[in-house]
């Protein structure tokens, strides 16, 4: 179904926000929308409902993950690269990929990287705690996610800064302010290439850490090569660092926003965690992702043909009416928070879940007590994206005495 004047690719359309709007007005008039490509382009299907996001999340059988997770599709010679990145995967090749990442997210090694969360978040928030104003995205939220993904799988602190640049550069791509004169392509034969001197290092000189695990494992019965071991770090960089720094942001702007509720948080630290959900839910890291039809199939009673592409819109099923009363409202004691797709549902549901859970858990539980009233210092500055739902800075000060 089509509804006149809507387009899903229009960076405009994400200038303040997720389109909401738009959103709301499919659910109600065109859950299952098809949206025309210019210049000839397939054009592809949006799921806004939280229950067909959530159908077609677990039935691979029918909408595969395995043509890409955005859009448009990279060229030829970039696709076997990007199938070759775990999200991108269907059973039962991701089944075995993820047993293989899985043991660097065991609950021995959550154990073991909690207190060194918990220092990290402290530390951060002593490098603001007592300045005026300053940039919440790269001295507060960036830094948590950075070197805790980077601490987790074993990358040397004289890198950490570097690969934070590479992840920045290949979600930014769309945003000529974070890729510069460069190109995506060019920024992914960067990352592989330092994935490659990474993984000689993780053979010489093993350690208690996720690098480890891989270089030393083995899929369809072979040692993981240098170019399996690149998909990991590609999306272990992207999504340890992006997402985590992402909900931070956005979670701190909805407090900002709400001061009563975040005078609340700060008097009653017991509320955080389901704070967290609800930020999650609010404002997810990422817009969509992407799957292809196998086969002709009919959803409310649209039918769609194999090969079509559909996107998956966290956002819009986050804000669901029928899951969520009053979607539109940041409710810190939402009973039902959890219930939001932030992570994902079926077999590619985060990994990294927990631990992001954690680091929001710790760099609130040492902000809101110290800093409880922040005020914006200047409008914040999005991310030109349609696909990560991003602040690039956003600058903030103590709030003055009304």
């Amino acid at each position: 179904m089509q509804v006149e004047g809507i387009d899903l690719l229009d960076f405009a359309n994400y200038r303040e926000s997720a389109p909401h709007a738009i959103f709301e007005r499919l659910r109600r008039e065109a859950p299952v929308f098809w949206q025309p490509e210019p210049d000839d382009g397939p054009g592809f299907w949006s799921l806004t409902k939280h229950a067909d996001i959530k159908f077609a999340s677990k039935h691979p059988e029918i909408f595969s993950s395995t043509r890409g997770t955005n859009i448009f599709d990279p060229a030829p010679h970039i696709m076997p690269i990007i199938q070759g990145i775990m999200i991108n995967m269907d059973p039962p090749r991701h089944t075995e990929y993820r047993a293989l990442i899985n043991r660097g997210f065991s609950p021995r090694r959550m154990g073991l990287v909690e207190p060194f969360v918990r220092e990290r978040a402290r530390e951060i928030v002593d490098g603001v705690a007592g300045r005026e104003e300053f940039d919440f995205v790269e001295e507060v939220a960036a830094l948590l996610p950075m070197t805790t993904i980077c601490e987790l799988f074993g990358i040397p602190e004289s890198d950490r800064r570097y690969c934070y640049d590479l992840a920045n550069q290949l979600i930014g791509a769309d945003d000529p302010d974070v890729i510069g004169e460069g190109s995506g392509e060019q920024i992914l034969a960067e990352v592989f290439q330092y994935a490659t001197r990474l993984a000689a290092l993780k053979r010489e000189q093993p350690a208690e850490d996720l690098a480890t695990v891989l270089v030393q494992g083995e899929l369809d019965g072979k040692p993981v090569d240098d170019m399996v071991f690149g998909t990991f770090v590609v999306m272990l960089i992207v999504a340890g660092n992006e997402t985590t720094r992402t909900v931070t942001t956005n979670g701190m702007l909805r407090l900002i926003e709400s001061p009563e509720q975040c005078t609340e948080l700060a008097r009653d630290p017991s509320l955080i965690p389901n704070a967290i959900e609800e930020m999650l839910r609010y404002e997810p890291a990422v817009h969509h992702f992407r799957r292809t039809l196998q086969r002709d199939f009919e959803m409310r009673g649209q039918p769609m043909r194999a090969g079509d592409k559909v996107l998956l819109w966290y956002g819009s099923g986050n804000r669901d009416e029928e899951i969520f009363p009053d979607p539109h409202r940041f409710d810190i004691r939402r009973p039902n928070a959890r219930d939001h797709l932030a992570f994902g549902t079926g077999e590619h549901f985060c990994l990294g879940a927990n631990l992001a859970r954690l680091q929001l858990r710790a760099i609130f539980e040492e902000l809101l007590p110290r800093l409880p009233q922040l005020e914006l210092a200047a409008p914040p500055r999005r991310l030109r994206s349609n696909f990560v739902n991003g602040v690039k800075e956003m600058r903030v000060r103590r709030a003055t005495a009304a």
